[in-house]
């Protein structure tokens, strides 16, 4: 399996109207074919020192190979969120993984 996570800083000053662009954007990359679990999130009500709660968004994807993830970084539909959102983030921050 190969695990893409995406942690989002929005821009402090955003409008309702901005954020929800933001949303219905990183929402639409569950459409793209290949994924094997999609998942958009906001930090959990959890407190523990080793757990950073900083970011505004996190998005989980997960492929059955790296190629899956490939594709998907191409995809016209993931290429469109990062067209169109990308004024919206001050910050992204990307953990890939293979399993072992």
């Amino acid at each position: 399996m190969f695990v893409h996570i995406v942690n989002f800083w929005l821009k402090p000053d955003l409008s309702t109207e901005d954020r929800q662009k933001f949303v219905e954007g990183v929402s639409s990359l569950g459409t793209i074919e290949g994924l094997v679990t999609f998942n958009v999130g906001t930090p959990a009500d959890t407190d523990r020192p080793v757990i950073d709660k900083s970011y505004d968004y996190n998005l989980l994807t997960v492929f059955n190979n790296i190629e899956g993830h490939d594709k998907y970084q191409v995809d016209p539909i993931h290429l469109k969120f990062v067209e169109e959102c990308k004024h919206l983030w001050d910050r992204v921050l990307i953990y890939d993984a293979e399993s072992i």
